[in-house]
């Protein structure tokens, strides 16, 4: 219905100018017949809620919209308003499509709400624009409904601007619209006072997927080129194959490049699965702060995990980011390794020792895999920080030999990548020791497992998305308080400490923090030789008595000084070590030398006004301006209710004032209604239709992480689920393993038996 036929009832109801009645004043009857067409007026153009419970919630019935007449320029012209319990219900019947069934299949019974309610009212519009009730019935057939049952009708149930808001809002934390009702009754004090339904949430959330729909990858798109042009920092790309759907996409905001010109020499990345409908694997860039907390460089979705995507991936990577990195960190994909080959030709490709380490158990068998020996002398070759390549390969040809592995393929293998992933091969490369393991990434992966969720669309991954990075970054900026505000106690008197403090976040001064008490109190120094300017000491540490001394090289001059260890651990984490620390100290060095304050690490390394200059995903396109007022309000509300919640009285007049705004807020709604349902799903996804150029959602895919439905078991996994099982015993034998039936002695028995017999 137009919104001038609303206007001109609106103001035929509240006028009282219609004289076809013969009573000015209404009767109650007559209330509800005009409550009646007022609630389609609501249901069809969203005009106020409140109209409709002061003309009709308290009459106990709905109505719903009839026959209709048009004119020739489409004008309605009449309209029928009835009860909705007018008419019968008649069961839609369906033909099963079988031949060996040729029956009627009738849909179940549900019941019917219809009992032939004859009271309707009719409506004609006149020349002067307003409608005119030319018969109106009054009777109905059927009791109404009580006053504590009203917020069942329909006329009681609406999805409003503030429960669509509240809905979407918690979607984006992957909370669904069945727990958002339940938050709302909590809130509104009971389910009768939320003013819409658990089916109503569900209702909205079906229907704002279904406008979704196939338009999912053009919105999304769409919607990341629009922020690129409101953001100039902001990046994205995407590949579409020759059917037009989406392939591959990639994104970085400014944010994640500023990040990434402190925190980019190393970073690592995994394929997570299950975070949209299309099985789109997901594939965030996932590094180090200086907090020493996960920071996410980009993300990006990929269509297929073969290394041409890779390829493409690591391309756009670049061109974000205008740099490699120095170490690149993954699991043994053939696919990623082969791109990181051809792309990132000037970084150091790392395997994940975890992945390598735990296939290691399967592969040497379980009695060895049981062995202390074995397991010690491994670790201390693999995973130590401090041993040098030659001492690695001598002790692993050891290992090898004590334990008759020489010749296991597998082991041979993992010994020709020992450049790829052992530590002792990593000691040139800077910082290399931060990241040895994909466990970050699988930590990012589970992190935005926490608010993904495997059937949502890519509207919503998007949101989850952001908001992940909401998460994050208000982390860090809560970080950076802690290390700006709060004062650690210093443990020693050594000045350096104090300096420390000043320069360092708080995560990693106390790392400093334990690495100059070891100094003082676990550390002795052996020798001490002097060659030129240059001293050269062995370090004793007590906290590794079974390594060999640690050698420092120090010399100073009148600008500078100069100090390297043989632990490497300033070069593989960008912190000094114990044993430098001593040797300062041994010297009465007074100012911490800024030579070796790695900028990483530093408390003001990133600015703090950064962190809130994006615009969100879910805010483009959207009237953000409305979206801003109407949480103003709310904070002011609630402000203002924390401070009178101490004085009933004032309290209450502050109620009787926002009441008062009621009766304006129906004026206004009738002069300027809100937009429908349709229009406010255009606002949040576009106004979108079906072209040639369109991009198409992709079709689901398979990926590495789904499984197989026949996939080959190994021995070690059949043992252990034979072993799990509770294996019944044979009735004839005792034995485990068969049952009676099969059971050798059963047919042993028989054959002598029947041998007897003969």
């Amino acid at each position: 219905m137009r919104f001038t036929e609303c206007i001109a009832f609106y103001a035929f109801i509240h006028n009282s100018s219609y004289t076809n009645l013969k009573d000015h004043m209404m009767r109650f009857t007559e209330r509800i017949a005009f409550y009646a067409f007022y609630d389609f007026i609501n249901f069809e153009d969203n005009i106020s809620k409140w109209e409709e419970r002061r003309y009709a919630l308290a009459a106990g019935f709905s109505a719903r919209k009839n026959t209709s007449w048009k004119n020739a320029g489409g004008l309605v012209k009449i309209r029928y308003i009835v009860c909705s319990k007018e008419g019968f219900h008649v069961s839609k019947e369906i033909d099963s499509g079988s031949v060996e069934n040729s029956k009627k299949i009738v849909r179940r019974n549900r019941g019917s709400k219809r009992v032939g309610c004859n009271a309707h009212v009719k409506l004609i519009l006149e020349d002067n624009n307003m409608f005119k009730i030319y018969y109106f019935e009054e009777e109905h057939n059927h009791i109404f409904v009580e006053d504590e049952d009203i917020h069942f009708l329909p006329a009681a149930r609406s999805i409003d601007y503030v429960k669509e808001s509240f809905i979407s809002g918690l979607s984006t934390i992957n909370i669904g619209p069945v727990k958002a009702f339940n938050i709302m009754k909590t809130m509104y004090g009971g389910f009768g006072d939320v003013g819409a339904s658990k089916v109503d949430c569900k209702n909205y959330r079906r229907d704002l997927n279904l406008y979704i729909g196939e338009y999912d990858a053009e919105m999304v798109v769409r919607r990341l080129i629009r922020k690129k042009e409101c953001c100039p920092g902001f990046t994205c790309d995407y590949v579409i194959g020759e059917d037009r759907r989406l392939k591959g996409l990639f994104w970085a905001d400014e944010q994640s490049k500023k990040n990434y010109t402190v925190f980019g020499d190393i970073f690592g990345f995994d394929a997570t699965y299950k975070s949209n409908k299309y099985d789109l694997v997901f594939v965030p860039f996932t590094g180090i702060d200086n907090h020493f907390r996960n920071v996410t460089f980009g993300g990006a979705l990929l269509g297929s995990e073969n290394a041409d995507s890779y390829r493409w991936l690591l391309r756009c990577f670049v061109n974000a980011f205008g740099s490699e990195p120095k170490v690149v960190v993954t699991d043994q994909d053939a696919a990623m390794k082969r791109a990181i080959k051809d792309v990132l030709s000037r970084s150091r490709h790392r395997l994940c020792m975890w992945h390598i380490w735990e296939k290691l158990k399967t592969k040497v068998g379980p009695v060895l895999s049981a062995n202390t020996d074995f397991n010690t002398r491994m670790t201390h070759v693999v995973w130590n920080d401090t041993i040098i390549p030659e001492d690695f390969e001598t002790e692993w040809h050891s290992i090898m030999s004590t334990f008759g592995l020489e010749n296991h393929e597998w082991l041979k293998d993992m010994y020709d990548l020992r450049f790829d992933w052992i530590h002792a091969y990593y000691h040139g490369e800077d910082l290399a020791g931060l990241m040895r393991t994909t466990s970050r990434c699988e930590s990012e992966n589970y992190f935005f497992g926490q608010i993904c969720n495997p059937r949502c669309t890519l509207v919503e991954f998007f949101t989850h998305f952001e908001t992940t990075m909401d998460i994050q970054r208000h982390e860090h900026r809560r970080n950076d308080h802690d290390t700006r505000y709060i004062e650690c106690k210093p443990w020693s008197d050594f000045v350096l400490e104090k300096q420390a403090s000043e320069i360092y976040t708080k995560t990693i001064f106390k790392v400093i923090q334990i690495e100059i008490d070891a100094a003082i109190t676990k550390c002795m120094s052996k020798s001490l030789n002097t060659v030129g300017d240059v001293l050269y000491f062995e370090i004793k540490d007590f906290r590794q008595p079974c390594t060999s001394f640690f050698k420092v090289q120090y010399s100073k001059q009148e600008d500078a000084l100069s100090i390297s260890c043989s632990c490497k651990r300033f070069e593989q984490f960008g912190i000094l070590c114990r044993h430098i620390f001593y040797v300062l100290r041994y010297d009465d060095i007074t100012e911490f030398p800024r030579r070796y304050v790695h900028r990483r690490w530093m408390r003001d390394v990133v600015s703090v006004g950064s962190n809130h200059s994006n615009i969100r995903f879910d805010e483009i396109g959207r009237n953000s301006v409305i979206d801003k007022v109407y949480r103003e309000i709310v904070v002011a509300n609630e402000y203002v209710a924390n401070r009178l919640v101490g004085d009933l009285d004032e309290l209450c007049r502050y109620r009787d004032h926002n009441k008062s705004y009621i009766d304006k807020g129906d004026e206004v709604m009738v002069a300027a209604p809100p937009p429908s349902r349709k229009e406010r799903f255009a606002d949040i996804g576009g106004n979108l239709e079906k072209s040639d150029s369109m991009i198409h959602a992709p079709i689901k895919i398979r990926t590495k992480g789904c499984g197989v439905q026949k996939r080959i078991k190994s021995n070690r996994e059949i043992a252990i689920q034979k072993s799990s099982k509770i294996q019944k015993s044979c009735r004839v034998c005792g034995g485990k393993g068969h049952n009676s039936r099969t059971c050798k002695d059963k047919v042993s028995s028989n054959a002598i038996g029947s041998s007897n017999a003969m």
